[in-house]
């Protein structure tokens, strides 16, 4: 008997699971609806597992591959028990307005329970929960179309009249629990919605579909009402390919896997365990004594055989003698045998989520494989975070909170395309451990930083806090703040103490913190001072490291900036050639990003930006700077001729033509004066001037803004001064051909110099007309000697049009609503009169088709992600 207390719980709990499974009653009416034919669809592709299976699933779910492997089919249990948590989360919203359907004592979990047949060949999986429950109209809508959800339905309601509608609700029940099929060959789904003023006498009602149909019947349970006041029950009968699915562990570790953190309510999986137990039906036996160790009885009886009619003379005559009796040792009687035990099982409810969430333990406690674990679960994301921060601590307004932020391992593509334009809704607000909203307005936190991914759970807030209601405390004010200043705190350490997985940080984020140091300004410092850049020294240095590096005197940072080369190509540029001939470092900016950072920081601690591509570079050192001051006079006194020359030919595309004193080894460079454009910024003005829209003032003076130097000690300058100096003073005597070949030298040598400085020529076909004739000269070829232009001349104007048909090539994308012909007609009776986009059948294993809802705006619709 002392087995019959916890039977007796067991039998309670599991009660439901032991009453009958026979759903389909005789005398139970039934009503055969048709599936919506995007879900016959759907279904289709799902059951027979084709290539091409559409991608679903939440939009802040993982995708799922192409073709569907076995592992894939795990996502049914994922799917349910999301379904689950949300008809709980439901029940509990509802509970808030209507507190008579819920009196809080009634326990709100998630149960699983697998049973296999008798024979062992096949079984069934029944997941139930306690939440909402649904109405016979509403398994029919809910589980019978798709873009349609009980959810949104929900939430329309919730936001019209209270601001509890900012609850945790996945939508679109119906596609998760299509998911099912990919296992059972039929599915029944028992639920009763709890006592309202519309549903007064709510009953149990039976959604039953199979694999096979196009249509699906709604009918009262037969087995009558095994669910209580409200809830829902899934029974699914397993493929025969599904048998794994009845063993716990495996249902246990997909719980781990997916939805141990994914539900705050309990989860419960129902295991087999066994028992050894005394049979107390077996008839007790004492233990049989050993042969040395004979009984009281044997001994008597051998006393009384051993006695001789002499003994007993003697016996009587010593009779009047005192009897004395020997004293015989007692000897220790053997234990009794041990009771006969047998094994009996007992179902047992085992809670899968017991272990508090992980922002409550302890972070001392808590392994770096528990945080990856979780954070692939909560966001699914499955791309492993470069770092995290666990903490806890109380804001200014009294409000303690307990929070752990995550940085992605990469940053999602919409943020780079408009990054003051991204918006997400990773972080989870949640109020003792009940989720509230991920929806914190737009100014939850700066736009450079609108890519974090955060938990936050707040113990002081009231639980049904709505959006609005939270903007206006003071505790999402600070909790941007907080999380900004942890932010930086965990780049921080780690650039400090791990400089190898901050370059892997830098990689990702590298951009994000130049971002932020233009558009956060109280934190622009610590943001700048995490940037990284690569020089003509070094690939990875700081600001801080380039300030330990420079030269005495040295009071700029020099920097070189074009956008779309490499540093190696930058570190070859005419502009660069004597700061690294004279040990001088140099940043080589080669982002979109990094010219707009340095315009809007302009220094960095004291010390200024110089861009080495415009004029008036400056080294710091002023001995060196006399003595090259003296030798720049004299090399301009010396070169006056062709500097005048060269000012007057090339006025319209330079302002000056000056003695260049950075210039080591190239001839010339086009510099920027110091308020003109750089080669960079106005490739970047250019591009924003995409209308084509006419030129300010300002804009046309700043790109002609431009300063042609020239190397005093080249040979080619050199050459290019004697032959002006030949040039006669006399108009009379002056040779047109002589002119006219110096005029072009002069002219390969300033484009030659606007393309290595990195600006544009004016006319590139004069430009490269004018190589081919010098060519021409060096290879003793005539510059009069002309090419063959031959060419076969087009056939007559022919105005008639084609009569065969347009046929589409070979690996073309076709769409349905293309068909015009009588090839249409012919393909419309093999695929059907729905519309679609079908593939030809060597491309099917190429492609994958995502599917999204969309509301009556055709807009998609936006989800709330999941916990």
């Amino acid at each position: 008997m002392r087995l019959l207390r916890p039977l007796l719980l067991s039998l309670t709990l599991v009660s439901s699971y032991a009453a009958a499974q026979d759903f389909d009653g005789s005398d139970v009416p039934k009503e055969k609806h048709n599936y919506q034919s995007d879900v016959a669809r759907l279904r289709k592709i799902v059951i027979n597992r084709q290539p091409l299976l559409p991608q679903v699933s939440r939009a802040t779910r993982p995708t799922l591959p192409g073709s569907l492997t076995p592992n894939v089919r795990d996502i049914f249990l994922r799917e349910l028990v999301s379904n689950a948590n949300d008809a709980l989360e439901k029940f509990r919203l509802t509970a808030l307005k209507d507190k008579s359907i819920w009196d809080g004592a009634e326990p709100l979990n998630i149960t699983i329970k697998a049973i296999k047949d008798e024979d062992g060949k096949g079984g069934r999986v029944v997941i139930s929960d306690t939440g909402i429950g649904m109405t016979p109209d509403e398994l029919t809508t809910n589980l019978g179309t798709l873009a349609k959800s009980g959810t949104s339905d929900f939430l329309d309601q919730a936001e019209s009249g209270d601001a509890t509608g900012t609850g945790n609700l996945i939508g679109a029940f119906g596609l998760g629990f299509y998911s099912s099929f990919l296992v059972a060959d039929r599915v029944y789904v028992a639920s009763i919605s709890p006592k309202s003023e519309k549903n007064p006498n709510p009953s149990q009602n039976v959604f039953s579909s199979s694999a096979d149909d196009s249509s699906f019947e709604i009918f009262p349970d037969p087995r009558g009402n095994t669910l209580g006041s409200h809830g829902t029950e899934i029974t699914l009968y397993l493929k025969d390919d599904a048998a794994e699915y009845l063993d716990t562990d495996k249902l246990q570790a997909l719980v781990n896997k997916h939805s141990s953190y994914s539900s705050t309510f309990p989860i419960y999986l129902s295991v087999r365990e066994s028992h050894q137990v005394p049979d107390e039906d077996e008839d007790v036996v004492e233990p049989a004594p050993s042969e040395d160790e004979p009984t009281e009885a044997s001994e008597t009886s051998s006393e009384t055989a051993g006695e001789t009619p002499e003994t007993e003379k003697k016996d009587a005559e010593d009779s009047d003698e005192a009897i004395v009796e020997e004293e015989v040792e007692e000897k220790p009687k053997a234990p009794p045998a041990p009771p006969k035990m047998k094994t009996v099982f007992t179902d047992e409810w085992v809670q899968l989520n017991a272990q508090p969430p992980l922002w409550m333990r302890d972070p001392k406690s808590t392994s770096d494989e528990d945080y990856e674990l979780f954070y692939t679960a909560f966001w699914k994301d499955y791309t492993k975070p470069l770092g995290w921060q666990h903490f806890s601590g109380d804001s200014e307004s009294g409000t303690s909170f307990k929070s752990i932020i995550y940085l992605p391992g990469k940053i999602d593509e919409e943020y780079w395309k408009q990054p003051l334009a991204y918006q997400s809704n990773d972080i989870k607000l949640m109020v003792k451990r009940v989720f509230i909203t991920s929806d914190l307005g737009e100014d939850v936190l700066p736009k450079w930083a609108s890519w974090v991914k955060a938990v936050v759970d707040a113990e002081d807030l009231p639980l049904n806090v709505s959006r609005e209601t939270l903007q206006s405390t003071r505790f999402l004010r600070q909790l941007k703040q907080i999380i900004i200043k942890r932010i930086l705190q965990l780049f921080n350490r780690i650039a400090e103490d791990d400089e190898e997985k901050f370059k892997k940080i830098s990689d990702v984020y590298n951009g994000v913190f130049k971002l932020g140091a233009v558009e956060d300004v109280k934190n622009r410092d610590k943001l700048t001072a995490l940037t990284r850049f690569s020089t003509n020294q070094r690939n990875f240095t700081s600001l801080d490291q380039y300030l330990e590096n420079k030269k005495q005197g040295q009071k700029q940072i020099f920097y070189l900036a074009e956008m779309g080369k490499t540093p190696e190509n930058l570190a070859q540029s005419v502009f660069v050639e004597k700061l690294h001939a004279r040990g001088y470092e140099v940043l080589l900016l080669s982002e979109p990003l990094d010219e707009i950072l340095v315009q809007n920081l302009r220094h960095y601690k004291n010390v200024a930006f110089q861009d080495v591509a415009k004029a008036g570079l400056k080294f710091g050192d002023e001995d060196v700077e006399e003595e090259e001051k003296a030798e720049k006079e004299a090399a301009t006194e010396r070169y006056q001729p062709l500097l005048k020359y060269l000012k007057e030919f090339s006025k319209d595309i330079v302002r000056d033509v000056i003695i260049s004193s950075r210039l080591v080894t190239s001839p010339c460079a086009v510099v920027a004066d110091s308020h003109g454009y750089t080669a960079n910024v106005q490739r970047m003005m250019n591009a924003q001037n995409a209308k084509n829209q006419p030129h300010s003032y300002i804009q046309e003076f700043a790109q002609k803004a431009k300063v042609l130097e020239i190397n005093p000690r080249s040979p080619l300058i050199e050459g290019l001064l004697r032959r002006v100096q030949q040039l006669p003073e006399d108009s009379e005597e002056r040779d047109e051909e002589t002119e006219a070949e110096l005029n072009e030298v002069a002219s390969i040598l300033i484009d030659g110099a606007l393309v290595r400085s990195g600006f544009e020529v004016p006319d590139s076909n004069l430009f490269f007309t004018r190589v081919d004739r010098v060519l021409r000269r060096s290879l003793g070829v005539s510059e009069t000697a002309p090419t063959d232009a031959t060419v076969k001349p087009a056939p007559p104007v022919d105005p008639e049009l084609p009569a065969e048909e347009y046929v589409e090539p070979e690996n073309s994308f076709v769409e349905w609503n293309e068909f015009k012909d009588k090839k249409a007609m012919e393909d419309s009776a093999k695929f059907g009169d729905k519309p679609g986009v079908h593939l030809p059948d060597h491309m099917k294993d190429h492609f994958s088709i995502e599917m999204e809802e969309i509301d009556d705006d055709d807009n998609p619709v936006v989800r709330h992600d999941e916990l």
